[in-house]
This record gives C-alpha cells, sequence and structure tokens, in this order.
C-alpha cells in the first residue's frame, strides 16, 4: 500500500505527511468504501467485534487523511533528482 517516500525508512513520518499523493487517494478511497459499508451493514450494533473493527479502520484512515491534508499547504514538492534518490 506504501509509495517509494513511505517504503523510505530514514524519512520520519512527519516527513512523510502531505507529500505522499498516492496515499491519498488510496486512502480517500478506504473512506469511500469503509464509511457506507459501516453505516448501511453494522450501525445498528455499535458493540459487536466486526463493528468496531470496521468503525476503527474508517476512523483511522479519516484521521491519516485529515493530516495530510491539513499539511499539504505547507509543504514544498520533493525536487525530481532528490525523488529519484529515493527511490527503490
Amino acid at each position: 500500500m506504501s509509495c517509494r517516500f513511505c517504503k523510505d525508512a530514514s524519512l520520519t513520518l512527519r516527513a512523510k505527511l502531505g507529500r505522499c499523493k498516492r496515499c491519498m487517494v488510496q486512502l480517500a478511497v478506504m473512506n469511500v468504501i469503509l464509511w457506507p459499508i459501516w453505516l448501511l451493514g453494522f450501525s445498528d450494533t455499535p458493540t459487536s467485534v466486526e463493528s468496531i473493527t470496521l468503525l476503527f479502520a474508517a476512523g483511522a484512515s479519516a484521521v491519516l487523511l485529515s493530516l495530510h491534508l491539513i499539511v499539504m499547504p505547507f509543504r514544498k514538492p520533493l525536487p525530481d533528482a532528490e525523488a529519484k534518490k529515493n527511490r527503490p
């Protein structure tokens, strides 16, 4: 699920936030899929294990996407030379 920037172990989570458009798209797709499934199928039984697990996954993806979107306007994109150097 990760991109070439996320696979780079030398970058911290703080350095990765807001730069990875591929991860942001994946998180958006996860939100579009997970929240309706929880609302339609599991919101009537919020204490079941399946409902809690789905709610946790949907909430975590929403929080991470929100962090990416909040930080993104303040980040400069990585230059092409540095991006090529970080490729595996």
